[in-house]
């Protein structure tokens, strides 16, 4: 799947891109009152680019010019902008 298809919800399947921004971590706190690692930044493919969180331990997990693939993740809305994560059932992976 590209990027330029994707939309609010769950994705089945995989989607490939490159890291082409990725902030330094930083801890934040869940509705539950439990500290997690974030990592926010930019995956780009050759149809489009979507903002991306990386949570805990995929938080550190990759760099800049790292190509990765997102297996059943899952987009989201923020301030009007889309962000693509694992989510709760799918996975990063370096490619």
């Amino acid at each position: 799947m590209k990027i330029s298809e994707l939309k609010v919800g769950a994705v089945t399947g995989e989607i490939r891109g490159e890291i082409i921004d990725l902030e330094s971590p930083r801890e934040v706190m869940n509705k539950y009152g439990v500290k997690m690692k974030v990592a926010s930044g930019t995956v780009r493919d050759d149809s489009g680019e979507i903002k991306i969180s990386l949570w805990n331990d995929d938080a550190t997990k990759f760099k800049v010019g790292d190509k990765v693939v997102f297996t059943n993740g899952w987009v989201s809305e923020f301030k009007g902008t889309k962000q693509l994560s694992a989510g709760k059932s799918g996975k990063i992976e370096k490619a």
